[in-house]
């Protein structure tokens, strides 16, 4: 499984997404796009939305920080 999440320094839902990763043990690759301005296009071309936390897993987005969406997606009860 690949997680990927797209941040800002400043996000507070994107801490919470964190948080959740690191309790069930699901490694994530954390992008700012505050910094990297390719990442901030593509998940801008993949989901139409400028806010964060955006969160990929295995090509399937999830805008915001929607924790029953991760927990289906992440397979975790």
């Amino acid at each position: 499984m690949t997680v990927k999440i797209y941040t800002t320094l400043t996000c507070v839902y994107c801490r919470a997404a964190k948080q959740l990763f690191n309790e069930h043990n699901i490694a994530y690759q954390e992008i700012n796009v505050a910094e990297d301005r390719d990442a901030l296009q593509y998940m801008v071309e993949k989901t139409g939305q400028l806010g964060v936390p955006v969160i990929e897993i295995d090509n399937n987005f999830v805008v915001g920080y929607n924790k029953s969406k991760l927990l289906e997606l992440l397979n975790i009860k």
